[in-house]
């Protein structure tokens, strides 16, 4: 089965508090929670084609939000008011926001496992590997907390959990960019993002603290070669390798079937393949996201994603297609420039998890984003993007409602950004929840066209071609094609139309994209079929019928070998529109 992963912000979700406050408090800006993710939300959403639910945000977190018998977290170290939620306080807890009774927050959690996989969905959540809370301390697993055996007068040691600053005088503090941190008096400790300084900027990760598993990261990678190998023993491994795999083995007894891992590319590789291993033989199905980028701060020679595959991950973020397409609106980018992202041979053509939105991207429909056009070419982006690898599927919550990041902000600004910092809302998403009835009975008709589209298009990433077949591109043959994605200056076709065949050999199923990426114009064109992609596709016979998948009543389209090899495929499509036609 081809992953298709819906990406659920908890504290956001089910939030049905209407308008609400930059930088307000919970009280007046309201927070979903476990409970509000209610059957109805899961079984539309299971409807719509998902086959994993990233449950995010929901280990306990700093925050300046306080619950009896957990006081809120300084401010200084603390983004926003309810917190980031990539500043971890306690790995074996969940954020006691996220829970109608907080004092019974793990118990509501289970609840909502145990409801995804009800309806057929596999949990996941986020495992943050590279850095922790300044704040961490487990009250749940005390026995297990990161730093309390460590050696804190060096700045590394093979068995620390930290990096320790070495002491400028007795009494200095940590200096975070809202004021001093006491409890780091003459111990401080490197950021999240390797700032070894005593004053960390306000641009880098201050509220964190990068873990140490076992090498020196100011070397990189060649620290790391020393590293014990996947058939390790517990008592072999350092110190903090076993403290993480105690986390998971303890949230995948709980119920959790996955984990998105953030920033795994910080991390050492020989820690990877160990502790996936040892995941693995809890549950042999336990799915590995990583989100990485082969171009800063990564633990690893050569490509990174490539690596981190190898490790095991089911899915690794393909950013570089992603930057791609936002290229075509924001850059220099034609759409025959996508087909080098496609070719069926790299490791990331069936590992590469095809996005167009996540909480740390700008929202498609954002007027900042994408040209100010991502709303008008959505339905053509998607078939694009998602249809043209056999790689995982990632769609967050709000995309399915061209979301603008409407909802009152604070830390993060006014950046085209849903932000993870505060109590905010998502008011197109609200109209579809209706109060927790999820029956979309007050949303625009715009906005119900939308997720009527995705419904059909996400579960079609399960069709045999698309889910598991070869990549041919038809671009290149289409380059003098007129009408094909042609503007009046532009020297050749192909500017803002993606056409491309895929096809599985052993279904003997082929399917054709053409994808129209300009927001204005409607095309009227032919798409041209190659002898040679003809035969690729295994066709013997002279008549070919092609079949719209994505509208089911409308007529089929008839032609003739010699017809799509000389005069190609006659075709309208709609400005920001896509057709995806099954080759029968």
């Amino acid at each position: 089965m081809r992953p298709v992963i819906y990406q659920l912000f908890v504290r956001h979700f089910s939030n049905d508090t209407e308008g609400g406050v930059p930088w307000g408090s919970k009280e007046q800006n309201g927070c979903g929670t476990f409970a509000g993710v209610n059957d109805a939300a899961l079984e539309s959403l299971a409807r719509m084609g998902v086959t994993h639910i990233w449950l995010t945000g929901v280990l306990r977190h700093a925050t300046r939000t306080l619950y009896p018998g957990l006081p809120a977290d300084p401010a200084c170290v603390v983004k926003g008011i309810a917190g980031s939620p990539y500043a971890v306080t306690d790995y074996f807890d969940v954020d006691p926001d996220l829970a109608e009774a907080p004092e019974q927050r793990l118990e509501e959690f289970r609840a909502l496992l145990a409801r995804c996989r009800r309806h057929g969905m596999l949990p996941i959540i986020d495992f943050i590997p590279n850095h922790v809370s300044r704040c961490y301390n487990s009250r749940v697993r005390p026995d297990l907390c990161f730093g309390s055996q460590d050696n804190k007068g060096v700045f590394y040691d093979y068995n620390n959990a930290f990096y320790y600053l070495e002491p400028q005088h007795s009494d200095w503090h940590m200096q975070m960019p809202e004021g001093e941190f006491a409890p780091e008096h003459g111990c401080g400790r490197v950021t999240g993002n390797n700032a070894a300084t005593w004053a960390p900027s306000a641009y880098d990760w201050y509220e964190t603290v990068k873990l140490n598993y076992g090498s020196d990261y100011r070397h990189g990678a060649p620290a790391a070669e020393h590293l014990p190998g996947i058939l390790a023993p517990q008592q072999a491994v350092p110190r903090t390798w076993q403290l993480v795999n105690a986390v998971l083995a303890y949230w995948q007894e709980m119920g959790v079937g996955g984990f998105r891992c953030d920033m795994a590319h910080m991390v050492p590789m020989a820690f990877w393949r160990w502790v996936i291993c040892n995941a693995r033989l809890r549950d042999s199905s336990v799915f590995f996201m990583a989100e990485a980028y082969n171009d800063h701060m990564k633990l690893c020679t050569g490509d990174v994603t490539e690596a981190l595959i190898h490790c095991g991950f089911g899915g690794v973020y393909d950013s570089a297609a992603y930057n791609e397409a936002r290229g075509i609106y924001e850059g220099h980018i034609w759409a025959n420039d996508m087909d080098r992202h496609n070719h069926p041979e790299p490791a990331m053509y069936t590992h590469g998890v095809r996005y167009l939105e996540n909480h740390d991207e700008p929202r498609l429909a954002s007027p900042q984003y994408w040209g100010g056009q991502g709303s008008a070419v959505a339905r053509a982006l998607m078939v694009a993007h998602y249809g043209s690898s056999a790689g995982p599927v990632l769609v967050y919550n709000g995309q399915e409602f061209s979301e603008q990041a409407e909802g009152p902000g604070g830390y993060g600004g006014d950046n085209g950004r849903t932000s993870i910092f505060d109590y905010t809302t998502l008011p197109r998403l609200q109209r579809w929840a209706n109060h927790g009835r999820y029956d979309g009975a007050t949303l625009t008709p715009q906005e119900q066209e939308l997720r009527n589209f995705m419904a059909k298009l996400l579960p079609l990433m399960q069709h045999p071609a698309l889910s598991h077949g070869s990549f041919y591109g038809l671009n290149w043959a289409n380059t003098q094609t007129p009408g094909f994605g042609r503007r009046a200056d532009d020297p050749a076709s192909g500017h803002r139309m993606y056409a491309y065949l895929r096809h599985s050999r052993s279904a003997r199923a082929t399917v054709l994209a053409v994808c129209n990426l300009d927001p204005q114009h409607e095309a009227h064109t032919t798409v041209h079929i190659p002898a040679n992609a003809i035969e690729w596709t295994g066709k013997k016979t002279k008549k070919h019928v092609f079949r719209n998948l994505l509208q089911p009543d409308s007529p089929a389209i008839e032609s003739s070998t010699e017809e799509l090899e000389a005069k190609g495929l006659p075709l309208n499509i709609p400005a920001g529109q896509a057709l995806l036609l099954e080759w029968i």
